[in-house]
């Protein structure tokens, strides 16, 4: 039946393969259980039920890629995403949470739409590299920010904005060895390295008295406080058109670097270099990102460490099945995910920060028209806590540079109308 409905032999692997490397993606990802709902809980979400929305998300995800596009892609809320989520959208600018997710699952519904017609890849294939490299770099930048702050390696000052912290303090100390851990682990390619690293830091912090323990295991806790909580009016006005976008813009590139590095190291790519079954790929994480926002959690999209599984021989939805089990699993460890600490999980927003800043180096630094924009793209999204105004500030940038160099060609309808209506918000809203 397995090999019937996967086709098993087909992609030459077998029901132990991809059960080996649905495990190997899971240990990979797992960490985001434990740091999903640290993050968002501080918009004021319930956290138990941010772990909960985060393991049905990612398991529904996971599950739909498997059985309806067949492809070894993980999905769950995406880190950088939540970090907008809520130092953007609800600390940053002031809006609540429900109206955040509202705006999460609007756009997940106008990229299901996207998917269904050739609207995404004229989209896609319209904004120049250095811009979308510049975004994954520009989250990157601003995860980092936020995981020095949480760890108290940086702190608030009148004078300089921020200052280093008090590097005496048992809990910063504590998130820098963390960080070291997780780096050294990983480049020893030891599996779980992040998810290692975070119950290592935790176990330290609970034997120091710095944190408490409340158990491992027990019934998952409610998910009423955030289930179907969006608030799609407020969402809907004219005020939250950029942010809406903004959640849109970063998956659409996010979801669609991930899925060609997956298809590429697992030789998915036809001759023309397409990716099979795409549609499916697309419905199947759209969906992901509507449901995600229903149930209470950021946006939800799939996940680069499915390369991992992928590395160990996953080759079919199988994977991903085995993957979304494992989610519903964990949703019986909320007393361990409650025992985890901020200053535990702020290193793997350090880390991941260091992954996504990799994308600088596709940026053509032998063209000041291109590496410029990229670079504003990038460093205003941390110093603005924005990714919504980061890439408003890459879009006019790149515009106004090109415009003005006489580099006419290297602009189009797409740059042209986004430009235009970034200025537009900046003037009347």
């Amino acid at each position: 039946m397995l090999d019937k409905l996967f086709k098993l032999k087909a992609n030459n692997t077998s029901v132990r393969t991809e059960v080996i490397a649905g495990i190997s993606t899971f240990l990979t990802m797992s960490y985001i259980i434990f740091v999903n709902p640290s993050v968002l809980s501080l918009t004021g979400m319930d956290k138990g039920a941010v772990f909960v929305a985060t393991c049905l998300a990612a398991a529904f995800g996971s599950a739909l890629m498997g059985l309806i596009a067949n492809y070894p892609i993980a999905l769950a809320p995406g880190m950088g995403l939540n970090a907008y989520f809520t130092y953007s959208v609800v600390l940053g600018a002031g809006h609540s949470w429900q109206t955040a997710l509202g705006a999460v699952f609007i756009s997940g519904l106008i990229f299901l739409l996207l998917s269904l017609f050739p609207v995404r890849e004229y989209i896609i294939n319209s904004i120049p590299k250095s811009l979308k490299v510049s975004i994954v770099s520009g989250i990157g930048l601003f995860l980092g920010i936020i995981g020095f702050k949480t760890a108290g390696i940086i702190v608030g000052s009148e004078a300089t904005l921020v200052k280093l912290g008090n590097l005496h303090n048992a809990t910063t100390l504590l998130a820098i060895f963390g960080f070291l851990l997780m780096v050294a682990l990983d480049v020893m390619e030891v599996l779980g390295a992040i998810i290692i690293s975070i119950l290592s830091v935790t176990i330290i912090g609970i034997l120091l008295g710095l944190t408490t323990f409340k158990g491992f295991f027990s019934f998952p806790p409610s998910i009423m406080p955030t289930f179907l909580q969006m608030d799609l009016k407020g969402a809907l006005s004219l005020g939250l058109v950029t942010i809406v976008f903004a959640f849109l813009f970063v998956d659409l590139f996010d979801n669609t670097g991930t899925l060609i590095g997956i298809a590429y190291r697992a030789g998915f790519m036809d001759v023309r270099g397409k990716l099979p079954r795409i549609g499916r790929v697309l419905l199947a994480d759209s969906s992901a990102a509507i449901v995600g926002a229903a149930l209470g959690t950021s946006t939800t999209t799939s996940y680069v460490e499915s390369t991992i599984g992928v590395k160990a021989g996953g080759r079919t939805g199988l994977m991903a099945i085995v993957v979304a089990g494992f989610f519903v699993l964990a949703l019986f460890m909320s007393p361990l995910a409650a025992s985890v600490p901020s200053f535990a999980t702020a290193p793997a927003l350090i880390y991941v920060a260091c992954l996504m800043a990799k994308a600088f180096i596709e940026v053509n630094w032998d063209d000041a028209t291109e590496y410029v924009p990229a670079v504003i793209t990038s460093i205003t999204m941390p110093l603005t806590y924005s990714v919504a105004d980061g890439i408003a500030f890459g879009f006019i940038s790149f515009t106004a540079i090109k415009l003005l160099t006489g580099k006419f060609n290297d602009l189009n309808f797409a740059i042209i109308a986004l430009t235009l209506a970034f200025i537009a918000k900046y003037a009347f809203l």
